[in-house]
């Protein structure tokens, strides 16, 4: 596997490993629990879609038969949702304790911005593979 194939995968285990931390501190927490978002955003971000980023650079451009458009892009993107995703935990516990919102709203958008490179390196990687050249009689 690549560099960061594996590092998507293991940024993934963590916020795994982080999510059902704090689900297990809900279930005893009841109810109201201010956290909630967290959770939610370690799971969906964290977990499934750095596990989708990471097995997405390892099979994409293989199932397209090129190599993957940006390498430098991937990069950027890992440090960039791991940032935005820190940085969106951050922003809701600030909201919960202070309804001030600017924080998350600013990692919110570093996290569009990983998105966006994911989406633009998958979409310059994939390609249609060239049709087989007619047999030889």
């Amino acid at each position: 596997m690549s560099t960061i194939t594996v590092w998507f995968i293991r940024c993934a285990m963590i916020y795994f490993l982080l999510a059902v931390l704090l689900g297990l501190q809900m279930s005893v927490a009841g109810p109201v629990y201010p956290w909630m978002p967290i959770h939610v955003h370690f799971n969906l971000l964290g977990w499934m879609s750095m596990m989708i980023y990471g097995v997405g650079y390892h099979i994409l451009p293989r199932f397209s038969g090129k190599p993957l458009w940006s390498d430098k892009l991937s990069y950027w993107q890992l440090w960039l949702a791991n940032i935005g995703l820190i940085g969106m935990a951050v922003g809701w516990w600030v909201r919960t304790s202070t309804g001030e919102s600017i924080v998350l709203l600013a990692f919110s958008i570093v996290e569009g911005v990983a998105v966006s490179f994911f989406f633009l390196n998958m979409m310059l990687t994939i390609k249609p593979a060239p049709p087989p050249a007619p047999a030889k009689k």
